[in-house]
């Protein structure tokens, strides 16, 4: 077994390493007499000089020091503090590159994880053209069809969740002064303070630096981690793209929140878009942002947009898309892959507040959503209510739990879509669709990995996977979205 003496590399070696890939968190991949060195900031094609940071047993981390030769996919990155900033890892490749390296990465993780088969480009884009994008592929494996991208890539999200620190001059205990907030810098939780984020809507970097501002004047604290001590530990923003409205959340290290009627009051005077002032209180030392209590300060406990043509209610603490533009791409491809004509029953596990169980249910004749947070179905009921959508129904639960109880019930499902966390579906789910049998099974996925081993069990379980179309939901960033159409074997 290889230990850390024996590898070709030592810690502080330069070394000129020729980048051959990116891992999915958008480094570069180089080779030093066969040891893997992952260098942030380098491309594909790059040659580079870079100095060796870390070393373990099976691969270790480099400093880029000089780029010999560059990529021609290279660009000059527009944020400037993007080679500080954590928040993006792509801004140095062309978009259209980044477009293809998504597509590819998929790919990768379905035949290294899930050991299926993809089709060649020339027989996918005959397939393609032969089903019209309808699911009826023919293909000699897995149609991967190129990444559907943004016209516009920037200013993208409707949501920042931003760390507030105190500025390093001001962190004497006791001392007035400023609060900064921005991403955190790349592996550490040390804040890289910032006035305008290039992906984010402006009204959420506008939000961000009034807060910041007044919160100083009123001389409130930051948490510190550290410590435990201080009061304001995140601004949470979001913004309707279609309604302008805009919702700010104060994440608190308890309750009281000194001065807060003349924070309010500023807020309100400072955005004349805002119409939702809350405060959400977490108190337990962790790296999660959100905790159980959340009260509103000023206006309603909700803003409203809209995707589509369908209006949604979302709370501060709602899981709703990032990207209404890339989000609509994504759901009507969802539903497309459903084959629905009006007559089908739909099983929608991991629901969330019945964004896509909404786009269902106009084609379907019964849509079905499971959600394990109260909050997000109650906030389901509620947007199936607001768009006059009667052939949608929620339950609160965990799916792999009550879905089987609704088959026992004598629900049967012709599709079942799936749009899990990260961590990908749960076994028991798994289990379940494969004795369900459905026609169809369309998973939405946010990782490339779970996606393919979770496609791995349902494939061994009598489901073929037909097509997937990724989707970029996160430009510059190393995520990657996916739709996929599965369909049963006969």
């Amino acid at each position: 077994m290889r230990t850390t003496t024996d590898v070709p590399v030592r810690k502080n070696d330069e070394v000129t390493l020729d980048i051959i890939g990116l891992t999915q968190d958008g480094e570069g991949v180089g080779r030093a007499d066969g040891f893997t060195l992952f260098v942030q900031g380098a491309l594909p094609g790059e040659r580079v000089r870079a100095k060796v940071l870390k070393v373990k047993k099976q691969y270790g981390y480099a400093k880029m020091l000089e780029l010999l030769q560059a990529s021609p996919d290279r660009v000059e990155a527009p944020c400037p503090i993007y080679r500080q900033c954590g928040g993006c890892q792509l801004q140095h490749m062309d978009y259209a590159a980044q477009l293809a390296w998504k597509r590819q990465h998929v790919i990768d993780s379905l035949t290294r994880i899930g050991k299926l088969r993809v089709a060649d480009a020339a027989g996918a884009a005959e397939a393609a053209g032969d089903a019209g994008g309808a699911g009826g592929v023919v293909a000699d494996g897995v149609v991967v069809h190129p990444t559907i991208g943004m016209d516009e890539p920037w200013r993208y999200r409707n949501k920042a969740q931003v760390p507030i620190g105190m500025a390093q001059a001001d962190m004497a205990d006791g001392a007035a002064g400023s609060l900064i907030g921005g991403f955190y810098a790349r592996g550490s939780h040390r804040i890289i303070d910032m006035d305008a984020c290039v992906i984010q809507h402006e009204r959420n970097d506008e939000s961000v630096r009034v807060v910041k501002r007044i919160g100083t004047r009123l001389g409130i604290r930051a948490y510190d981690e550290t410590t435990g001590r201080g009061l304001l530990r995140h601004v949470v923003v979001r913004t309707g793209f279609v309604t302008g409205e805009t919702m700010v959340c104060l994440v608190t290290n308890g309750t009281r929140i000194p001065r807060v009627d003349e924070l309010v009051e500023g807020i309100r005077r400072a955005l004349p878009d805002v119409r939702s002032i809350v405060q959400n209180v977490n108190t337990r030392n962790t790296n999660v942002i959100f905790g159980d209590e959340t009260r509103v300060l000023w206006g309603s406990d909700v803003i409203y947009d809209e995707l589509d043509g369908l209006r949604f209610a979302i709370s501060a603490r709602s899981f709703y898309q990032v990207n209404p533009a890339q989000t609509v791409a994504l759901y009507r491809k969802a539903v497309e892959y459903a084959g629905l004509t009006g007559r089908e029953t739909v099983i929608d596990a991991y629901c969330g507040i019945g964004t896509i169980s909404l786009f269902l249910a106009r084609r379907a004749g019964k849509v079905y959503g499971v959600e394990s947070v109260p909050e997000a179905v109650e906030d389901a009921r509620r947007n199936a209510a607001l768009n006059g959508i009667a052939n949608a129904s929620f339950e609160v639960g965990l799916a792999e739990e009550v879905i089987p109880r609704w088959r026992e019930a004598g629900i049967a499902a012709d599709v079942i879509v799936v749009d899990p966390p990260r961590k990908g579906c749960d076994a028991k789910l798994l289990d379940t669709i494969v004795r369900m049998r459905p026609k169809r099974v369309v998973y939405v996925s946010c990782n490339p990995a779970t996606l393919a081993r979770d496609l791995a069990v349902l494939e061994a379980g009598g489901f073929r996977t037909m097509e997937v179309q990724p989707v970029d939901m996160f430009p510059h960033t190393g995520h990657v979205e996916s739709v996929v159409l599965l369909v049963r074997k006969e």
